[in-house]
């Protein structure tokens, strides 16, 4: 099988599946937070939240510190650059498909429209 990504590729879209995650990271790009804040943000247990943290963090999209008894969570230093020009390529053929599929149309309707309403319609 060919591989067509790299391991950090494929945890920042595995990390970015999950809306809660999605919404972790909303959350950092404005403050930094405690896991304990995060975990009361997202009504959910300690122990849920660090299990999204560590699928964060395995992706390079978050970074938690330790000071004393708390760990604080920030951004990571994973821009999703490979990602965002993956997505950009896939949404260029995708736009382009459409663009033929509109033309396919435009020219049905307009040969619709000369013929005439067909018999049985």
């Amino acid at each position: 099988m060919v591989q067509f990504s790299s391991p950090d590729f494929d945890h920042a879209f595995a990390a970015l599946a999950d809306a809660t995650r999605r919404g972790v990271l909303d959350h950092l790009a404005v403050t930094e937070a405690s896991v304990t804040e995060l975990a009361q943000a997202f009504e959910m247990t300690l122990t849920g939240m660090k299990k999204h943290l560590t699928v964060l963090e395995t992706a390079g999209l978050v970074v938690t510190r330790k000071v004393g008894r708390v760990r604080t969570c920030r951004l990571g230093p994973r821009r999703l650059e490979e990602e965002a020009r993956w997505l950009e390529r896939h949404r260029q053929r995708w736009a382009a498909r459409f663009q033929a599929l509109d033309e396919v149309l435009g020219e049905l309707t307009n040969e619709e429209r000369q013929d005439g309403p067909r018999s049985g319609e």
